[in-house]
């Protein structure tokens, strides 16, 4: 028996054993969990410590954790605020955590969707670069490129032929099932590139069109030119997408409809339709649905203040009550006024400038509405009724520049032979007088150029570096973890494309007779403000809108290009793939908008002049051209160097530099808990559009944005989570259909639109009329100084 007894007891002593062995290592795989836990939420606060965007109590929840130092509550906050999804409220809502499709579904790089991207690409690019030299201009925008692209992929996937081809050992096929959900975001990528054109062909109207210079360079310099200012964008996108792409905290808020309306499509498709129980709020009507009656909704509502009643998108009913009171129509107008009670039932007013409210966070419609009060309409008050800049002669607001009798300023009065300045006709002419607002718009301009260099040094200096130094080991996000499978784009393909696209800008300059020395080329890539280009440059006009196109559109494009490929992230598309359409749709872009400008200029009578019979006065070429006469002719020198009427405006950039100081001091040195949400970039730089923006805009804006995404996001959080971003999806969809249908219908045949006071009369204001202001000029008479 003993025997036995021993050989039991030693086969129990290694099996626990064993099971000391066991509990030890997961033990040790628990510590290493949570000592990896740790680690990440040691890079989360490094990263997060100013993130506008993240509640402070989770902030609070990760400090407290890693002071507490219990490994279990570590690995939970990890998992419950990072790991298993984003952190972001609003990145929840709108983007899936998971990449769980396969097989044909995870199909991103197929043939259907190449046809289909490149077929959009040419047709959007084409009919927005035509229709943008009419006046109103329209566009196409990316969300009707994606909605109308889906039922051609479901076409195309139920009738193409679904057999498989073997070309020099590449297995492909004209059809490799259901239209998947990467197929359909690769098409809108490729689509996005043309939905504005090419910001070149402004300057290119300028130089070609007969009312402006009438200097045709050729094809080569225009395909040049354009694509090295496009290409540039893209590079400098790739290059910083460790930056602008992968951290987490880059949220970009304007993805998230198309995100939503991605989702609602393709799961429609798949047959997951919501549960009896997942109400939010009361409301289970299915997100598919939801959004087409926003779409349908809005379509409809829209012909009432589009075309049955304009009045109702300026809704200045103080105007029409006294409509020859200055002062009234000064301070509550909506066309040159301050909109001082904001009301528009127009959705286009809402969303003409800052992009749709619902997409936005509260910190930026709170900043954009502290900037517009204090910054603008307080400012502008002041400077009119003190009789400052010689505003009482002017309209509060509005972007035309005028002359010393009160009318709108001709440049052609102040130029010599070949569009080079006359100091002796400038001298006899007039100096020019900006609108007050406008004033400040420059004046905002330089404070948020110098904001943006102290806010990024004081606020998130630290993570900047740390960024650089841990760019390929992001902190833990779970989008950045489910896109780790695909390989990357390498850095060198996008510094190629850079070396390239640099190298076709300096053949545009050198090679043609742009008056930009190579150097101002150089320069023009690394600053921010064409404003610099009347200094480096000064009496050269084309070569300052040259400058222009490449110190404004690079960093334009790069930001577009960055947008787009957070959208690629969030749908967990091949960085690869995104790379490839991107070059590929942005270079066909280019080819097909300039043949559409030449063929234009080419073909219709009297293009480009304010006479012509079918509104083709190409309003942007106008603009470039005139804007570059004022900067690149008078100069920024006569405008704002001393002696001017507008010397004291360069306190702007002082102003600017601090601001983010004393921000920063109040939260870091006195711990004033609401100035943490404060930005003073948002603040000055949110006003750039206003004008040709209005304060009702803005306003209106604000209100709608802290509606939904403040009130709304507490009161009824399940309806926001589940509704919000199909909203804003759904009414600018709507709205951009029928404002297409509302444009072939009535405005570009000339249809008389019903005359009666609410589209008639409602104009007849002071406001509406542009003559809203204190003091007029008499006949023969002028204002300002003596001598300039």
């Amino acid at each position: 028996m003993r025997p036995a007894f021993n050989r039991a007891t030693t086969e129990e002593l290694e099996m626990g054993s064993k099971v000391q062995e066991i509990i030890q290592a997961r033990e040790a795989e628990a510590e290493g969990e949570g000592e990896a836990a740790a680690a990440g939420l040691e890079k989360i606060t490094k990263t997060h410590g100013w993130d506008p965007n993240l509640p402070s109590e989770k902030l609070v929840a990760v400090e407290e954790a890693l002071e507490h130092g219990d490994a279990q509550e570590i690995a939970e906050v990890d998992r419950l605020l990072f790991t298993d999804d984003s952190p972001y409220e609003e990145v929840r809502a709108a983007v899936r955590n998971t990449d769980n499709e396969s097989g044909v579904a995870a199909a991103a790089n197929t043939v259907r969707a190449w046809v289909i991207g490149m077929f959009f690409v040419t047709v959007a690019s084409g009919a927005n670069m035509f229709l943008s030299m009419r006046s109103p201009a329209i566009n196409f925008p990316a969300i009707v490129i994606l909605l109308l692209s889906y039922p051609v992929g479901k076409v195309w996937a139920a009738t193409m032929p679904t057999r498989e081809f073997d070309t020099f050992g590449v297995r492909w096929s004209l059809n490799r099932g259901p239209f998947s959900v990467k197929e359909h975001v690769v098409i809108t990528l490729m689509a996005s590139v043309s939905v504005t054109y090419a910001y070149s062909t402004d300057a290119l109207l300028a130089l070609q069109g007969k009312p402006f210079y009438d200097i045709n360079l050729g094809w080569g310099f225009a395909l040049l030119f354009s694509l090295s200012s496009q290409l540039i964008g893209i590079a400098i996108a790739g290059l910083f997408r460790r930056f602008l792409v992968w951290p987490a905290a880059v949220i970009w808020p304007n993805q998230f409809a198309k995100t939503s309306l991605f989702n609602a499509l393709h799961d429609h498709d798949r047959g997951k339709k919501e549960n009896d129980d997942d109400t939010a709020n009361g409301w289970s009507i299915s997100r598919y649905r939801y959004f087409y009656y926003c779409v349908g909704g809005m379509f409809v509502y829209y012909w009432i203040p589009g075309v049955l009643w304009q009045g109702l998108s300026v809704f200045a009913f103080v105007t029409w009550i006294k409509p020859d009171n200055v002062v009234l129509n000064q301070l509550f107008g909506g066309f040159t006024g301050l909109s001082l009670i904001p009301i528009t039932f127009d959705w286009t007013y809402v969303t003409a400038y800052l992009d749709d409210p619902l997409l936005a966070p509260t910190h930026s419609h709170v900043n954009t509405l502290l900037g517009l009060v204090l910054l603008v309409i307080i400012p502008t008050v002041g400077i009119t009724y003190s009789g400052g800049l010689y505003a009482d002669y002017l309209p509060m607001v509005t972007s035309q520049t005028y002359d010393n009798t009160g009318g709108s300023y001709n440049v052609s009065r102040i130029l010599g032979d070949r569009f080079t300045f006359d100091l002796e006709k400038y001298r006899e002419y007039s100096p020019l007088f900006l609108s007050p607002t406008l004033a400040l718009n420059y004046g905002l301009s330089f404070a948020a150029l110098t904001a943006a260099l102290t806010h990024a040094g004081l606020f998130h200096g630290k993570e900047i570096w740390y960024r650089l130094r841990t760019a390929q080991n992001q902190e833990p996000d779970v989008h950045m973890k489910l896109m780790k499978k695909y390989r990357d784009a390498p850095d060198w393909w996008y510094l190629t494309l850079l070396l390239a696209s640099v190298a076709l800008g300096l053949g545009t300059v050198l090679g043609y007779d742009t008056q930009l020395p190579w150097w101002t080329f150089i320069v023009s890539l690394n600053v921010i403000s064409p404003f610099i280009a009347g200094f480096v440059i000064p009496g050269r006009p084309i070569g300052v809108m040259i400058f222009k196109v490449f110190s404004v559109i690079t960093l334009g494009q790069a930001q577009v290009y960055s947008g787009d490929l957070k959208l690629a992230h969030y749908m967990k598309v091949p960085p690869r793939i995104t790379f490839s359409c991107q070059v590929a749709a942005s270079i066909w872009a280019v080819i097909v908008q300039i043949s559409v400008m030449n063929w234009t200029l080419g073909n219709i009578p009297d293009v480009c002049s304010l006479q012509q019979t079918s509104h083709f006065t190409c309003p942007n070429g106008r603009a470039f051209f005139s804007s570059s006469i004022v900067w690149g002719v008078i100069g920024p020198q006569r405008m704002f160097g001393p002696g001017s009427a507008y010397v004291n405006f360069n306190y702007f950039w002082l102003i600017g530099f601090s601001l983010p100081l004393i921000l920063w001091t109040l939260v870091h040195k006195f711990h004033f808990e609401p100035a943490r949400h404060l930005n003073a970039p948002i603040l000055l730089g949110a006003m750039a559009w206003l004008p040709p923006a209005t304060p009702l805009s803005f306003s209106v804006w604000a209100i709608v944005g802290l509606v939904f995404n403040y009130g709304i996001r507490r009161r009824f959080k399940d309806w926001w989570v589940k509704y919000n971003y199909l909203t804003a999806a759904g009414l600018d969809a709507g709205l951009v259909i029928s404002t297409i249908v509302v444009f072939f219908a009535i405005t570009l045949p000339n249809v008389t639109i019903p005359q009666w006071w609410g589209n008639v009369d409602v104009y007849n204001t002071a406001d509406a009329s542009f003559t809203a202001v204190l003091k007029t000029v008499p006949e023969g008479e002028t204002f300002g100084p003596a001598s300039w």
